[in-house]
């Protein structure tokens, strides 16, 4: 069952009314609450989220250093004609950490590349391969959208629960508004003359 809802009159559930129940006013606050948590909760994790990000990216700015590693095998593929950083392959290459360590790993490379061709490869503080850091710029696009994506999604669970409550409060308010229904329905069957 459906209540019907004629034209919207703003603040109703604030406003002094004899036929105000208690469902009414609880649901008023419900909807107070839900709206405060959806706003200041989105807004503040988003913000939280972004800077989190943007700290993350700029160390790891700080930290990945690029280094000059060989070829370890000949790369795959015919030589290319094409304008360079086209079409890569990948091939496995070696380089020395800062550490003095050697290390191996994969990493794309120009076709038919030979063995112990230089290739720059971005490595973190322990000397693994990572990819190369994000510039400035990108990190600032990178964060706001992740801390959007974090702030709407925060904001969507009080959202979400605000109104599961309010549709359980509607069901209640209807089956209430039917039990009383029951109650004075017969009455209006009597003639009282």
């Amino acid at each position: 069952m459906v209540a019907f809802r004629g034209p919207r009159v703003w603040l109703w559930r604030w406003r002094r009314n004899p036929l105000r129940r208690r469902s009414d006013r609880i649901e008023a606050w419900v909807v107070l609450a839900a709206w405060a948590f959806t706003v200041l909760g989105g807004v503040i994790t988003g913000l939280l989220a972004t800077r989190a990000v943007e700290h993350n990216l700029d160390r790891q700015r700080v930290e990945w250093r690029p280094v000059v590693a060989q070829l370890t095998e000949d790369a795959p593929g015919a030589v290319a004609s094409s304008a360079p950083g086209t079409a890569r392959v990948w091939a496995e290459v070696r380089w020395t950490a800062r550490d003095g360590s050697a290390h191996t790993g994969q990493t794309r490379v120009a076709p038919a590349s030979a063995v112990g061709t230089p290739v720059t490869v971005w490595t973190d503080t322990d000397g693994r391969m990572v990819t190369e850091p994000a510039t400035r710029s990108e990190a600032r696009v990178r964060s706001s959208l992740i801390g959007v994506l974090v702030g709407v999604t925060a904001a969507g669970v009080p959202f979400v629960s605000g109104r599961l409550v309010r549709g359980r409060l509607e069901r209640r308010r209807m089956d209430e508004w039917d039990e009383e229904w029951e109650r004075v329905g017969p009455l209006w069957g009597r003639k009282t003359w």
